[in-house]
């Protein structure tokens, strides 16, 4: 007889060890579990509960969880922080001193527990929902309440500043828009929070618990099912408004998808079709609740059973449509290349819709025709709304939508008509012959001709009528020419220097300084705007403001920030841009926290758009002159958007940044301004090397040590970096970068083509997008400083 392997003997063991003391919820350092659809989960020793994978709806993924395990939809109560999703045969172990280590097929750690100081005794799956790590020292060293997915369960304690976020949906369980904390005045707030950074938002809804002497201190779940604030004198405010059923239930408090607050029950001994209960929830009317941004830009944010349900108004479809609070993109472009829009937009009427966050224009008194035409002949107008007499015209992205019936508004979107009119056939029948009489083709015959002769007399008159105007409108007695609101031939809004004095509040409110003047913070009637004065246009400019103006209001892409009006009053010329709230990229790359890899990447590629439309899609080549993180903004989605694009040639050439005659700002400038060379386009390629350089490595391009006066220069450590393999110092150990190391190769290259210092070896921006994508294949780059001193 063969001699059983002694391995084999240990395992056995082991498995026969997991399996008994699973009757008590126990698990012993060491075990594990595979992401299989027939794996065993670790169970609470009452059943109730279960820690192990449950399949993704609709693929072949798992998520590592906790979950109710004697109900039929097994919900799912905990998983870790972001939801990390795995593929089959990915694993779970119980490791000493690591905890809990979930590994994929490769063996790859995707998420841990956290490393422990004391030795592991074993793990346990409690019969309240909390999956514990039991240590010699202390007793407790993790466990799962302390660190909550999107749910609380009674028993469970939320201390102040610990974050519990919404999913993304139903389906996806990364951290969503949506939080509720206890933050440290002791307010129980639910608010917004940034995808990409995590920041808190507006708050839209409190608890009022943040007395001065008697604030809230813990979130509590009590055992029989009610939800309070405990305060700092023990006194409870209560949340479970109603009572509760009587009977043996399970309860959870869960922040949902869609931002709502809801704790529900269900029978723990469940009869058919039994689902669970609400017991109550807030906010109720998260719709009308301009705050909450429940449902996305573009959206709208209909009430139905107490819950949001968000919807793209016709003409819109979603950003993603596994995500229907993420916000909607318009089917169609509004551009002010268009000219009038009266004959190529028209308009889809919606009763009872409204985007209170998006107006900036308001029209007072105004009848329902003279709204339309206003917002027809607008490029900028997405959407009228009327009501009362009064009109508010509204731009993309529209915010805060809702449809109220009680609400009495009705709401024209602007569309784009297909080209011509469709065909008729006129009054025939099927068959094809005429069956109108001879009588009446005279009379239409007459009446067209009568028409044709009535309209081309007003025509004549009409032109007689804009030639007069013209000329003595816009000359002086003496034939010379008269400043008039349409010097800058665009139909963008003309102010008066006196009306943004008042726009601005006398320019108080500073938001930023750079090489063409200085930006405020204004409002032109409900609409926030950023003001720009131009401090260092040329003298005797108007021609070049002119000039300027025009091309920059005739631009119009996603990444470029819109130009809404302008300011040309004698020698007071400013320019008025769309505001944007989420600031710089130079605050995300080198003040806050840095932003996933991911995000970065995104940035990076629609930098890359905005300059390939000024270079090549523009009807003026625009060369800007002055790329670097400064000069790239973000808006709400933080999707990048280029500033000061087109302002280059209205800078005083004495007051420039660097040198006589350079434009930039130093540690961007390419090296052909220092020479006596041609400026093109590539000037733009090679700051957006430096600036992509920036964005891989989250590092200053030139770096100044007072101490020593050394200078590091970000171009060298990646010519450096990229040469000696060491990517990982580069970008400081991030590992979301290092673990996407195809496209961080990829991006850091194409950096170094852009910086080549003869301009010829550099790509256009058209191959640079199609390099960062990945549609072309990016070849060794040379030595980007092979000749002299670099810049």
């Amino acid at each position: 007889m063969a001699l059983v392997p002694i391995r084999l003997i240990s395992l056995v063991i082991l498995l026969h060890v997991v399996a008994a003391q699973q009757t008590n919820g126990s698990v012993p350092v060491g075990a594990s579990i595979s992401a299989t659809p027939d794996a065993k989960p670790w169970l609470s020793s009452s059943g109730e509960f279960a820690f192990g994978f449950q399949q993704v709806q609709g693929s072949d993924n798992f998520l590592l969880s906790v979950w109710y395990d004697k109900i039929p939809n097994k919900t799912i109560i905990w998983f870790p922080k972001g939801g990390p999703i795995v593929s089959t045969r990915s694993k779970v172990d119980l490791v000493d001193r690591r905890g809990l280590v979930l590994s994929d097929p490769q063996g790859n750690e995707v998420w841990s527990s956290g490393r422990n100081s004391s030795d592991i005794v074993y793990g346990y799956m409690n019969d309240t929902g909390n999956f514990a790590i039991v240590g010699r020292n202390p007793p407790n060293v993790w466990e799962s309440f302390k660190y909550p997915a999107d749910t609380i369960l009674p028993t469970q304690v939320i201390d102040i500043g610990v974050e519990i976020n919404s999913k993304l949906s139903k389906t996806n369980f990364s951290d969503g828009r949506f939080q509720l904390r206890l933050i440290s005045d002791g307010n129980l707030v639910l608010n917004i929070r940034d995808l990409f950074t995590g920041t808190p938002d507006n708050a839209y809804n409190t608890s009022g618990t943040n007395n001065s002497t008697n604030p809230g201190v813990q979130l509590i779940f009590g055992v029989g099912g009610y939800l309070y604030v405990l305060k700092r004198n023990g006194e409870r405010f209560n949340l479970t408004r109603d009572s509760l059923p009587t009977g043996d239930f399970y309860h959870r408090t869960t922040l949902d998808s869609d931002g709502v607050l809801t704790q529900y029950y269900h029978p723990k001994n469940p009869t058919d079709g039994a689902s669970w209960e609400i017991a109550w929830f807030v906010p109720e009317d998260i719709c009308i609740n301009n705050k909450s941004k429940a449902c996305g830009l573009n959206s709208v944010c209909i009430l139905e059973n107490n819950r949001p349900k968000c919807e793209c108004p016709e003409g819109f479809s979603w950003l993603d449509p596994n995500i229907t609070n993420g916000g909607c993109k318009p089917n169609f472009t509004l551009s002010c290349d268009d000219g009038d829009g009266g004959d190529m937009f028209d308009f889809n009427e919606l009763n009872d819709f409204d985007w209170p966050g998006s107006d900036f224009v308001s029209l007072n008194p105004s009848d329902e025709q003279t709204c339309r035409n206003s917002c027809l002949k607008d490029c900028l107008c997405a959407v009228a709304i009327y009501r009362d007499n009064r009109c508010w015209k509204k731009q993309l992205p529209l915010a805060n939508g809702f449809r109220d019936p009680s609400y009495n508004v009705k709401a024209l979107l602007k569309f784009k008509k297909v080209d011509g009119p469709s065909g008729t056939g006129g009054n025939k029948s099927p068959t094809g012959e005429d069956k109108s009489g001879t009588g009446e083709d005279e009379s239409r015959s007459l009446i067209f001709m009568g028409a044709f002769i009535v309209t081309s007399v007003v025509g004549v008159f009409a032109l007689i009528g804009v030639i007069y105007m013209y000329f003595f409108q816009t000359h002086k007695k003496d034939g010379t020419p008269l400043l008039s609101k349409t010097t800058v031939e665009t139909n963008l809004p003309r102010f008066t220097y006196q009306e943004l004095i008042t726009a601005t509040n006398g320019f108080k409110d500073e938001l930023g300084r750079g090489a063409f003047g200085t930006v405020y913070k204004g409002v032109i009637g409900t609409k926030i705007v950023a003001v720009k004065k131009l401090e260092t246009v040329v003298q005797d400019g108007q021609k070049e403001f002119q000039a300027e103006v025009n091309t920059i209001a005739r631009t119009h892409h996603k990444n470029l920030v819109q130009l809404l009006g302008y300011c040309d009053d004698g020698e007071k010329r400013l320019l008025i841009y769309e505001y944007l709230s989420n600031r710089t990229l130079a605050f995300y790359l080198f003040e806050d926290k840095r932003p996933s890899w991911k995000h970065r990447s995104s940035i990076a590629v629609g930098v890359a758009k905005g300059l390939t439309y000024l270079h090549e899609d523009c009807s003026n080549q625009i060369i800007h002159c002055d790329i670097k993180p400064q000069n790239i903004l973000l808006d709400d989605y933080y999707n990048a958007k280029i500033a000061d694009f087109g302002l280059a040639k209205l800078l005083m050439i004495n007051q420039s940044k660097t040198n006589t005659g350079i434009r930039g700002t130093k540690g961007y400038v390419a090296p052909e301004w220092f020479r006596n060379t041609t400026v093109t386009t590539k000037v733009d390629v090679y700051s957006f090397g430096v600036l992509l350089l920036e964005i891989i490595s989250c590092r200053k391009s030139v770096v100044f040590d007072d101490d020593s006066e050394d200078v590091s220069v970000l171009t060298d450590m990646a010519w450096d970096c990229y040469q000696e393999g060491r990517l990982n110092a580069f970008v400081e150990n991030d590992l979301e970068a290092l673990d996407d190391s195809e496209k961080l190769t990829t991006f850091i290259m194409v950096g170094l083509w852009c910086v080549q210092e003869n301009p010829s070896l550099r790509p256009t921006m058209k191959k640079v997008i199609q390099m960062l994508e990945g549609g072309i294949e990016v070849t060794e780059p040379p030595c980007p400083f092979p000749f002299s001193v670099k810049f």
